[in-house]
């Protein structure tokens, strides 16, 4: 049975559109009465939106032709007749929203914890009681194939109905090698299944499993010389990423795993400096990575590093929120010339919201970004996290027709006045997968 179908069997929100549904891949379309465009360029600075009044958008198939103001458009000759035209109703555009860091296929979920450390107990005290990342490795392991896809997909369509159009998912809940490529084998069968963009990061070093506990060396050669080795032979991953901090791995050991990955075609990630200053951010520039994630704990020497070598760092609000730790310093970053991104970490322990734009929110009030500065980090810059800022991530001509028509009046006022259901149309590829009708 195919991912959809499964899905399709105990679905109960609202339809979205599906590949083979879709219209005329030839066909050029426009939307027009756009109040403000928010194209969202990767040039000039973090806090660069480029808003555009009274705007209109014209695409033809899948990639965007012309972007700009409506009173502009009749007289562009190159540009063809629409065949279709659909009105925006003066909403807000921006660019189809990017989560750029999830764990999105794990077995069970973990509400205890959440009570723990409402009670005051630690990360680092819950995971060494046996909770944490373990208990859902434990899960993960216990739970079918068939079982997480259905579970996936129904968490993947909520996510869309927000206006997340480019999703990156991660493993490292298996711990084995088959329950890795299990997990990767999942987010595989959503790609060919949903209408949005999907890239998979191999994260076998999310943690030493149990039965590794005393024997750290052979889990590490078990990673670089077996799963690794897998999972780039089957195709099931884009990037290779570790956990390295104080209850995971140590730099040596990210620093064998990296390289390994890079050498099999996987592009290196890491998560970094989040509970200690380890040096997470400083081995992410050494290894080429194209993001650092987290950041909570990185030094100054660090950040240098990250901007220096050209790595996003990529903040996750929501986390530092629930385990009450002290967020990145987004403003020492961005003053530093680092591009910082905003995504969910969407867990089912740190991070148990898929909430993006809940986690942009609070990047405005947690790490002191503007409006405009996070919608730039959930965009384009979330899209340079993932290396395919030249297909997504902005609304310009030549990229993919991703974008969200937003029912608010600005980005400032969908940001500061939170709703959980701002997104009135959602666009991902010249689709319209989802629409909400106007309160």
């Amino acid at each position: 049975m195919s991912a959809r179908n499964q899905y399709l069997q105990s679905r109960h929100t609202n339809e979205i559109i599906w590949p083979e549904d879709r219209a005329d891949p030839e066909a050029v379309r426009l939307l027009k009465n756009i109040g403000t465009l928010f194209i969202c360029p990767d040039d000039g600075g973090q806090e660069y939106v480029k808003p555009r009044r009274n705007a209109a958008l014209l695409w033809k198939g899948d990639v965007i032709l012309w972007a700009g103001s409506e009173g502009e458009l009749p007289g562009n000759r190159d540009l063809p007749e629409p065949d279709e035209s659909f009105d925006a109703e003066g909403r807000v555009v921006i660019p189809g929203l990017i989560d750029c860091h999830t764990h999105l296929a794990f077995g069970g979920w973990r509400p205890d914890e959440f009570e723990l450390r409402s009670l005051g107990k630690s990360y680092e005290e819950i995971a060494a009681a046996g909770g944490g990342i373990l208990s859902t490795v434990s899960a993960t392991r216990d739970t079918s194939e068939q079982d997480l896809i259905r579970k996936s997909a129904g968490l993947l369509e909520e996510m869309v109905r927000l206006g997340v159009t480019t999703i990156e998912c991660k493993s490292g809940y298996g711990l084995t090698l088959e329950d890795e490529l299990k997990q990767l084998r999942v987010y595989r069968s959503l790609k060919n299944s949903f209408p949005i963009r999907m890239m998979s990061t191999f994260l076998g070093a999310h943690a030493i499993p149990p039965e590794y506990r005393d024997k750290r060396g052979k889990y590490v050669r078990l990673v670089t010389e077996e799963m690794i080795p897998a999972v780039t032979e089957a195709g099931l991953a884009e990037f290779c990423d570790v956990f390295v901090d104080a209850p995971a791995f140590t730099i040596e050991e990210g620093e064998v795993i990296l390289e390994a990955g890079k050498k099999a075609g996987l592009i290196p990630k890491v998560h970094a400096d989040q509970l200690t200053a380890n040096g997470g951010a400083e081995l992410a520039a050494k290894v080429g990575a194209v993001s650092a994630d987290h950041l909570e704990c990185v030094s100054d020497r660090g950040i240098t590093s990250i901007r220096e070598a050209g790595t996003v760092a990529v903040s996750l609000p929501l986390a530092t929120w629930y385990l009450r730790k002290e967020p990145l310093p987004a403003r020492k970053l961005m003053e530093a010339g680092v591009p910082v991104a905003v995504s969910t970490d969407f867990n089912p322990g740190s991070a148990p919201s898929f909430h993006l734009p809940m986690a942009m929110h609070l990047a405005c009030t947690l790490q002191y970004m503007s409006p405009a500065e996070v919608l730039k980090g959930a965009t384009i810059y979330a899209a340079r996290a993932l290396g395919v800022n030249n297909v997504t991530g902005s609304v310009e001509p030549g990229k993919k027709a991703d974008f969200v028509e937003l029912d608010t009046e600005s980005v400032n006022h969908w940001l500061y006045h939170f709703r959980p259901d701002a997104a009135a149309r959602v666009w991902s590829e010249g689709a319209c997968l989802v629409t909400r009708q106007r309160n």
